[in-house]
């Protein structure tokens, strides 16, 4: 009988594609069962790749590109979807907004900002779209969702009333917000790929800013300002969403979607595979096994990334879950803690620097074999 075996893995960044990761499980699989079904969910957190993973489940979306800017505020070009049937949005913050679009000596999240992203959220509103779902994954900013918002035509004011320009830096100085109506009827969902608060030992700056290019003095001054933004909006409303779980994501951009256009948060592993209709394949294609994976599973891995995200959709349909990452910092209860029954990483002490980056197609393949000869 052969073994029906779906892949989900996540891309594994600055190395290789979901679907070359894909590609790669599949010829590890293959080299043990020769026989075996093998079906493939373009998935994705809500970071880089949410777009691919969107228009594979809705036929009815339509490529758009716009004129924005980068999240260093120069001039750039970006694609978002939209389905026009039923008006809505998709953007996947990473176009305009991502680390990935800048070299690393530019990283900084002291400068930069989500402004691209709000251009490509207005311009979708004047193609008419009135719901407009966010992948908020894979941020170059810390900016709490301000250059979003400015965008929209809000106002961030200094104690002076001298009007700010977004950024990270510029979160300290706000001393108030002046409302802009534009979005008013429209409906904002924030796909989170991560489950942080704001601000403390575990948010949107002490967590991700150092990645993003941050030093530990920027970092502080960082964590300041989404304090600052946070009592700011806190006074103005009399509402706190600092500590919402995913408040945190994307340097705050989740808290500034909630706080200035009333956004609802949505699990973006939940929300693809729901697209998916993944609990409909594991059903009817009698899955046997999941096979997941990303660059790093660590303690990170637990606060809503796509291994976990997984491995929570598949515990109550009782199929096994087990991963393949470039790193793995969790000891064995901590794996199976996550819901996984093993997992491997293609990092060996052993290894030359960077071997696992350069062959990192080969070591898929095969720390998958060994995997799959588990089930």
């Amino acid at each position: 009988m052969a073994l029906n075996v779906l892949l989900i893995p996540d891309a594994f960044k600055d190395s290789l594609s979901s679907a070359e990761v894909a590609q790669a499980m599949k010829k590890g699989i293959l080299e043990v069962h020769p026989n075996a079904e093998i079906y493939h969910i373009t998935a994705s957190d809500g970071g880089e790749g949410f777009l691919e993973s969107v228009i594979n489940y809705l036929p009815d979306a339509e490529k758009v590109y716009c004129d924005t800017v980068d999240p260093l505020g120069r001039p750039h070009r970006a694609a978002y979807l939209i389905d026009a049937a039923r008006k809505d949005a998709y953007i996947e913050l990473a176009r305009a907004s991502g680390l990935e679009l800048l070299k690393a000596e530019e990283r900084n999240p002291m400068r930069t900002s989500t402004k691209g992203t709000g251009i490509q959220i207005a311009h979708a509103i004047e193609q008419g779209m009135n719901t407009i779902y966010l992948g908020i994954g894979g941020s170059a900013t810390n900016d709490a969702a301000t250059g979003i918002a400015s965008a929209l035509g809000f106002e961030f004011l200094d104690e002076i009333g001298n009007t700010l320009e977004p950024s990270g830096q510029a979160l300290t100085l706000i001393d108030s917000v002046k409302k802009s109506n534009v979005a008013d009827d429209i409906s904002f969902y924030a796909i989170n790929d991560v489950l942080n608060p704001l601000y403390g030992p575990e948010g949107a700056a002490f967590t991700y800013a150092k990645q993003k290019g941050a030093s530990q003095t920027e970092i502080e001054s960082l964590e300041e300002g989404l304090q600052n933004i946070s009592r700011v909006m806190k006074n103005a409303t009399g509402k706190d969403y600092a500590q919402l779980p995913g408040a945190g994501a994307a340097g705050g951009t989740a808290y500034g979607l909630k706080a200035f256009l009333g956004a609802q948060f949505i699990s973006g592993v939940s929300f693809l595979l729901q697209l998916a209709k993944f609990k409909e394949l594991i059903k009817s294609k009698s899955i046997d096994v999941i096979l997941t994976g990303e660059g790093c599973i660590d303690s990170q891995t637990a606060y809503g990334k796509l291994v976990s995200g997984v491995a929570l959709e598949s515990r109550p349909l009782n199929v096994p879950v087990v991963a393949v990452c470039g790193k793995l910092n969790l000891n064995p209860e901590e794996v199976r803690s996550l819901g996984l029954l093993a997992a491997d990483q293609l990092f060996r002490p052993d290894q030359p620097e960077g071997y696992s980056y350069t062959h990192a197609s080969e070591l898929i393949t095969e720390r998958t074999r060994e995997l799959i000869k588990l089930i």
